[in-house]
Order: structure tokens, then C-alpha cells, then sequence
């Protein structure tokens, strides 16, 4: 007790007691954490020590940013005033409120947790940005008014149990001199862990769930806030510009293609000897659609009948990979055809407007090319990307209430939207004009609720699995009624997932978790097969180009998997910083501090063991990716066609 008197009974006891209070809420968390991590950590001593004594060392630069308010009240407080009761109300509520946050963070980091299994990063960045989508789907996933009271419950425990301590600062005095001395000395603890600290110090280890618990969601949400877009030359690894260019110009050479003779481009002529396909496509792209959702990757609870049916009717890319984690990257890889650069989507980045892509080829040659979406397309900025790089944006402000059924946070039921494409599909050829439409689904997603007698799980299950199975079933009804249409002998319907429902695992770039189905459904059309070549979402858009024989001039990254020799087969993977490249079974991770890492990936369950780096395939995952940067960067990567 003597210890602990003399540490409050001090002008900045106040200041001690909160990197204290932080420094508790974030060792409970971490012990949460823990526990729901434990059959993943393959812990050693090591580890297990690295968890914790890391992650009290994030947990004092947290709590002394936290301490930064207290601090300078105690600064401004002259002696008179401090020692007088009524001081006590502005500094209770001062520590009542950073209480209050603390609690709610420590809730939040938790069921953040359950849904990605990593503390907080650029999806909590995003979900800060788009308050309307995400309180309304907190409030309609949660019982809110419960959980806000528990806090506040728990908030006011917590602060009852510390009075004494809070009060015990008054009874010290300090001239103005002094308590400045103080102040100085104290912030310049915050100030050096600004400049100095980084979110790297964790990573010890390579299984990433070690690595996430030894991190603070408060520092981490930080500095994702911060790093919104990474700068490729200071933190990765870099090669002479033209080395890399002409390895990818080899990596991209087709029987088709003609290059351009500017050496620092991939622009290139890609012709066909056959007639041109004037066919319509209509392109799915479905909310977390998993590879393993679907039976045929070994799902045992039926949640996509349709699409299982649809296997053997269709051209089926069985072995197709997503390049990200969140939906923006699934709109720039498949609408962009280019490899994810450092840090936010291209679809969220400043200078993305008139930028190469499939729906300014599609719109060069005729078509109408929409973008409809049944929620409010400024989320994630798809509305304000879409409309200035050749396509029209439709979302839920534009769809008729006739055909809405049942409305979330997030928008309207998968049927509106795809009764409004019909509708739009209808509308494009009346005119005579052959159509792209973009769909993008949102019902799965939380709260996972849809219509009701749709399918046999309730909608107040409000169940991953429901969200799964009724996108499903809406898909089907759209095919159904697409079927009955004087187009539909005349369309390619694709069907993709953005990305997978769950992106965390033991390393930094699970495989596993970037394995989507993607399917081309046009039985008039296109002969079913089951292609089971690596192939990227980005080489998704120029394989349809090559399905209508079409004659273009080509940036894509992307290429034609039916023009491409099998030992080019690859795939690139990412995260906001680490950027994987996969190929003949093994994958090179490009991280910050121009780290390259490589290692022998196994595809089903997703671990990798690490081996020694090989110059080809490094200097190949380099030039893809370094080549990105710098043809957006440098302005090379817009439309070759007006708007």
C-alpha cells in the first residue's frame, strides 16, 4: 500500500492510474483473445512470452497517448482551484469518458476478433468512415441497448472502485514551474513512440494469430489510419524499372499479343483470327463467397444447392483466387485487371478516374455498361470510382420500391437487385444494344437477414450460413427469369465471390482463405468444363474479352487463360502491406522494410513452411508488383478509349 499511495498521491497520480486502466482493459482483452486463439498459436515459451511482454510494451504507448488529456488538465489546474471539490467534476468525466472508450473498445476488439481474427486494421478504418452502413448493421446484429448499458454499468463500477485514487492527487501541491517540468518530461513519451514505434515491433513469429495477440487494436487501428496508402519505393523492395518491364512483357507475351514499343509499358495489341462475339455478360459478384461454402470444396451443409448444380453446366474455374480481403479489392481486381498495390484499393485511392478497365473496353464497342449495387454506392467510394472510369452506377436510390422485399443496414435484398438488372437487361435490348452489367450482392453479409419462405433457414437466425444459402437461392430465381428473356441465349452470366468470408490464419497469407469459386454460365454459348489451372482474379476480365473474340489494346496485368501456357500460371494474394505471389505451389510475401519472405504453401489448410528465397520468383513478384505501382503512380494506367 505505501507504494501505491505514493504513486496516486501525486498532481499526475491521474495520469499513472490511466496507463494503468489501459494497461488492465488491454491484458484482459489479450487473456480473451488468447483463450479463442488457443488450438491455433502452436505456443512455445518464446511465443508465449513475446505475446505478452510485446504487447505491454504497445499497451504503454497506448496508455500514454490515452494519458495525454489528464495530463495536460493537471497541467492547466492552478493549486487553489485543484484541491477544491468542485474540480472533481470535469476531472471524473474526463475519466469517466476515457473508461467508457476503453470498455468499448476492449467489446469491440472482441467481436471484431470473432468475425476476421486480427485486432483492429483497415476494415475498422473503413467501418469508422461508413457510420450509416455499419451502426445500422451493429444495431441490427446486436442488442445495443443492453450492451450499451453493460458498459456504462461496468464503466461506472470501474470508476467508483478508483475514486479514492483519482482524489488522492489533491492533496498535492505543485507550482506552475514544476507541473510544466512534468508535463515536458511526460510527453515526450508519447511524442518518441509516434516517431519511433511501429506496428512491425510485433511480428515475432510466423503464425500471425502470435503476432496479432502481441498487438494493441487501439495502435494497430492507428496505424492503419495513417498508412492508407504505402509508399512502394520507401518500404518494398525494389528492381531497375526496365529489368522489370521486361520480364513482364515475357510473363504477359501471348500468341495474340503485339507489344508496343514503349520498353516501360505493357501495352500490347491483342488480335483474334476468329469472328467477334457481339454476346452480352452479365457479371455476379457475390458478398464473401468462399471457395469452401460450396460443396464441391467439401462443405457438408448444403448452403449452395444452385450453385453446386451449376458445376457440370458451366465453364468452372476450380482452382481461382481472389487477390484481397475486402470487397474494393474484388471490384479493382475484377474490373481493373491489375495486382493490389500497398495499402487501400485502388477503388478508395485519390486519381483513379479514367483508368483502363472492362467496362471502358466493353463501352468502346458498343455497349451499355452498368454498375448496379443494392446499397448506397458512396460506401467505399464504388459510386464515385465506377462512374468515372466508363461505367453507370445504379444502387438502391435508382431501384423501384416495387421490387424491394426487405431492407438492412446495408441495402436491399439480393432479389431487387437482380429484378432490376433483368429490367435493366430488358431496357439494353429493346435498343438494340448489346449490355455489361456489373451486379454486386450484399446479403451476405451481417445481419444476414433476407426475406422470409425464401429458404429453409430462418432469417432471424441471422446465421452466416442463411446469408450464404439465400444469395444462393436468389441467384437461382434470377437465371430462372433471365431463362424466360429473348437475351439470355445471347449471355455469358459470370458468377464470382470478391472475396472469402474469413482472410485471418497461423501465417500472414493463408492460401486457403483466398480461394473463391468463379463460374461462366451461358449453355448456347460456351461448352462446360472444369478449369483447374491457378488462375487470378485478374485474369478474369481478359478471359471474357477472349471468349467474345474481341480485338483490343490491352493494359491488363490480366491475361486470356486460354492464350497462356500453363507454366505461367499464377496468383497474387494480399493484405493492406504484405503482398503474395503464388506459383508453382510456392509463394513469395513482399512486406514492409523491403522484407521478402518465401515459402512451400499448402492449399488446403493454408500453412506454409518457409525456404530459402529463389531469385526467379522473387524478381517475378517484384516486377508484377513494383510494374502496378508505377504504371498508376506514373498516370500509364488510363482508359485508351474517351468516355
Amino acid at each position: 500500500m505505501p507504494k501505491e499511495k505514493s504513486l496516486f498521491s501525486h498532481r499526475y497520480g491521474a495520469v499513472a492510474l490511466v496507463v494503468i486502466l489501459v494497461c488492465s482493459i488491454s491484458f484482459i482483452t489479450r487473456i480473451v483473445l488468447f483463450v479463442k486463439s488457443w488450438p491455433n498459436l502452436e505456443l512455445s515459451f518464446f511465443r508465449f512470452a513475446g505475446i505478452f511482454l510485446i504487447g505491454f510494451f504497445y499497451d504503454l504507448v497506448v496508455g500514454s497517448f490515452f494519458a495525454i488529456p489528464v495530463a495536460v488538465y493537471c497541467w492547466l489546474m492552478k493549486d487553489s482551484w485543484y484541491a477544491r471539490k468542485w474540480q472533481r467534476i470535469p476531472l471524473f468525466s474526463l475519466i469517466f469518458i476515457i473508461t467508457f472508450i476503453l470498455v468499448s473498445i476492449a467489446g469491440s476488439e472482441i467481436i471484431f476478433w470473432n468475425e476476421f481474427n486480427v485486432r483492429f486494421n483497415f476494415i475498422a478504418v473503413d467501418y469508422l468512415i461508413y457510420t450509416n452502413e455499419v451502426l445500422g448493421n451493429i444495431w441490427e446484429s446486436y442488442n445495443m441497448p443492453l450492451i450499451i448499458s453493460g458498459i456504462v454499468l461496468v464503466t461506472c463500477i470501474l470508476l467508483f472502485s478508483l475514486r479514492k485514487k483519482i482524489v488522492s492527487s489533491e492533496q498535492v501541491s505543485m507550482h506552475f514551474v514544476k507541473r510544466t517540468l512534468f508535463l515536458l518530461c511526460f510527453l515526450t513519451v508519447p511524442t518518441a513512440a509516434y516517431f519511433l514505434v511501429n506496428d512491425h515491433f510485433k511480428s515475432i513469429s510466423n503464425n500471425n494469430y502470435v503476432n496479432e495477440l502481441g498487438g494493441n487494436g487501439v495502435y494497430e487501428f492507428g496505424a492503419a489510419f495513417w498508412n492508407n496508402e504505402i509508399d512502394y519505393h520507401q518500404f518494398y523492395k525494389e528492381r531497375n524499372d526496365l529489368a522489370n518491364f521486361a520480364l513482364l512483357r515475357k510473363m504477359l507475351a501471348a500468341p495474340n499479343a503485339t507489344f508496343s514499343a514503349d520498353p516501360l509499358s505493357i501495352e500490347r495489341k491483342i488480335i483474334s483470327d476468329s469472328p467477334q462475339h457481339k454476346w452480352n455478360i452479365v457479371l455476379i459478384s457475390v458478398e464473401s463467397l468462399s471457395g469452401d461454402y460450396l460443396k464441391y470444396f467439401g462443405n457438408k451443409e448444403n448452403i449452395t444447392p444452385y450453385l453446386d448444380s451449376l458445376i457440370p453446366k458451366s465453364l468452372f474455374f476450380s482452382n481461382f483466387y481472389a487477390t484481397g480481403t475486402r470487397t474494393v479489392r474484388g471490384l479493382e481486381a475484377l474490373s481493373l485487371s491489375i495486382p493490389p498495390t500497398p495499402g487501400q484499393s485502388i477503388v478508395r485511392r485519390p486519381n483513379n478516374e479514367g483508368l483502363f478497365s472492362l467496362g471502358s473496353v466493353l463501352k468502346s464497342n458498343g455497349y451499355d455498361v452498368n454498375f448496379i449495387y443494392g446499397g448506397n454506392s458512396f460506401f467505399d467510394n464504388m459510386g464515385y470510382f465506377f462512374s468515372h472510369n466508363n461505367y453507370k452506377v445504379l444502387d438502391k436510390g435508382d431501384i423501384p420500391a416495387r421490387f424491394v422485399h426487405h431492407t438492412t443496414a446495408w441495402g436491399i435484398d439480393d432479389e431487387a437487385s437482380f429484378n432490376f438488372t433483368l429490367e435493366q437487361c430488358d431496357e439494353s435490348y429493346k435498343n438494340g444494344k448489346p449490355f455489361f452489367d456489373h451486379v454486386m450482392t450484399i446479403s451476405n453479409h451481417r445481419p444476414y437477414t433476407f426475406p422470409d419462405g425464401r429458404i429453409d433457414i430462418p432469417s432471424s437466425a441471422q446465421s452466416q450460413e442463411g446469408g450464404v444459402k439465400y444469395t444462393d437461392y436468389a441467384i437461382h430465381q434470377f437465371l430462372t427469369d433471365a431463362a424466360k428473356k429473348p437475351w439470355f441465349n445471347n449471355t455469358l452470366f459470370v458468377i464470382v465471390a470478391d472475396h472469402c468470408s474469413r482472410s485471418a490464419g497461423k501465417t500472414d497469407l493463408p492460401v486457403n482463405r483466398y480461394h473463391i469459386p468463379c463460374f461462366i454460365f451461358a449453355p448456347k454459348l460456351i461448352k462446360p468444363m472444369n478449369e483447374a489451372r491457378l488462375t487470378s482474379q485478374i485474369d478474369l476480365a481478359p478471359t471474357l474479352l477472349g471468349l467474345l473474340n474481341l480485338p483490343y489494346t490491352s493494359l491488363f496485368f490480366g491475361t486470356d487463360i486460354f492464350q497462356t501456357p500453363v507454366w505461367k500460371d499464377r496468383a497474387f494474394i494480399s493484405t493492406y502491406q504484405n503482398l503474395g505471389y503464388i506459383r508453382n505451389g510456392t509463394l513469395v510475401i513482399l512486406s514492409p522494410q523491403k522484407k521478402i519472405s518465401t515459402f512451400t504453401a499448402n492449399f488446403s489448410t493454408g500453412t506454409a513452411k518457409q525456404i530459402p528465397d529463389a531469385d526467379t520468383l522473387t524478381n517475378e513478384a517484384i516486377a508484377w508488383y513494383q510494374g502496378a505501382n508505377y504504371l498508376f503512380k506514373n498516370g500509364k494506367y488510363k482508359s485508351l478509349h474517351s468516355n
